[in-house]
């Protein structure tokens, strides 16, 4: 396997002189002996890998997905899977496809549709299942959860026992991402909007959040307006958050965002804190212009990983399975943009080194999520396809 390592800094895809040494070919005794030193510089400062892992293989379990977000791994065997446009797929393991009625009605527009879905802590008895979509339409939309129970291959009991206060009038930056963590609370992360960046520092509005609440939709965050409000508000200073993971050993929640040109980043989420946006951020505007000077400001959190140029993050997974021990103690995250999966080893809540791995899907890749030991891939685009990671 080509294996790129990197080391933390703003420059993390600098040659280090690697084209000076190049130039330097008079040293080089043969032009057969330089071309090869300058193929092995080349692989080693490449931002992608082309090529597969002779350890792991990729195994195909359907590709006749629409514009798929984001599965789940039924305990039965099976798999749920969300398609933007608003639609909720039960694959079953015989490789048979459903449509499931009985879901909400979406936005299906800019960003906006259908986006994650997740068992509910106790599954396994009450069926009930968690879905995070765009709810209303163009003049008043937000990002809404809905439970339902799914049994014999059908949804019952449907509600929506979350809508994010308040609508906006974009169709974009929703977040959309659920996490059931321990306790059985759930968090929701929120889009600012793209317009309404200012209200990621507001308690006063619930876009540019992380949101808590108990399986019913219940507040159970820790901000009020007064001591005797329960607000929903858990973390804030958000963009885009669109990943979110948790280190079932030591409790330790990840959660990765967008930023605008430039500033995705991963965080380690404490509640009560701020990240920062839109008052620092290592990201420039769409225009060039500064968002604002500041990369970093007393009283915010400071990322512990980011990316410049933007990779565009989507889904994220916790891996600390023993099938691919070297790979153990990692978070696995989407890079839309290089159609890749990056790999980033964590040690004291630190990021250690950065692998890229399965570019050679050549395709965006849109959820990755590790289910009883074993990484999933979901490819994003018009057709689209769920991948499982096995040894080989």
């Amino acid at each position: 396997m080509i294996d790129r390592s990197i080391t933390p800094s703003n420059d993390r895809f600098a040659t280090n002189g690697a084209h000076d040494a190049l130039i330097d070919g008079q040293k080089i005794a043969t032009l057969g002996a330089f071309l090869s030193v300058f193929v092995a510089l080349l692989l080693t400062i490449s931002p992608s890998i082309a090529q597969s892992d002779e350890s792991y293989k990729l195994v195909t379990l359907n590709d006749e997905l629409r514009w798929p977000w984001c599965v789940a791994v039924l305990p039965e065997g099976g798999f749920l899977i969300t398609e933007r446009e608003g639609r909720l797929i039960h694959l079953r393991s015989d490789g048979g496809k459903t449509v499931l009625e009985g879901t909400p009605e979406t936005y299906f527009a800019g960003q906006g549709g259908y986006f994650d879905v997740v068992l509910g802590p106790d599954f396994e008895s009450d069926r009930q299942i968690y879905l995070s979509y765009a709810a209303g339409d163009a003049d008043a939309n937000g990002t809404a959860v809905y439970r339902a129970t799914f049994e014999d291959g059908k949804l019952s009991n449907g509600e929506t026992i979350v809508r994010v206060a308040r609508d906006k009038d974009t169709a974009h930056h929703y977040g959309g991402k659920l996490l059931f963590l321990p306790d059985d609370s759930l968090l929701i992360t929120t889009g600012e909007g793209f317009e309404y960046r200012e209200e990621a520092q507001s308690l006063e509005s619930e876009l540019g959040k992380v949101l808590r609440v108990s399986a019913d939709g219940e507040p159970l965050g820790i901000m009020g307006r007064d001591e005797t409000t329960r607000l929903r508000i858990w973390t804030y200073g958000h963009r885009n958050p669109q990943g979110l993971a948790v280190d079932s050993e030591s409790g330790t929640i990840f959660l990765h965002e967008h930023g605008p040109r430039g500033g995705d980043e991963v965080n380690v989420l404490v509640q009560g804190n701020t990240y920062g946006w839109p008052a620092v951020t290592e990201g420039l505007d769409y225009s060039g212009a500064y968002v604002s000077p500041f990369k970093r400001a007393p009283g915010m959190e400071e990322a512990i990983w980011s990316w410049v140029p933007s990779i565009a993050p989507s889904g994220m997974a916790w891996y600390d399975s023993s099938e691919f021990p070297e790979w153990r103690n990692s978070l696995f995250l989407g890079a839309l943009v290089d159609e890749e999966v990056r790999r980033l080893e964590i040690a004291d809540d630190g990021v250690v080194r950065e692998e890229a791995l399965f570019a050679e899907l050549e395709q965006r890749i849109r959820d990755v999520r590790v289910f009883n030991g074993k990484i999933y891939i979901v490819t994003d685009g018009e057709i689209g396809s769920l991948i499982r990671v096995d040894k080989r």
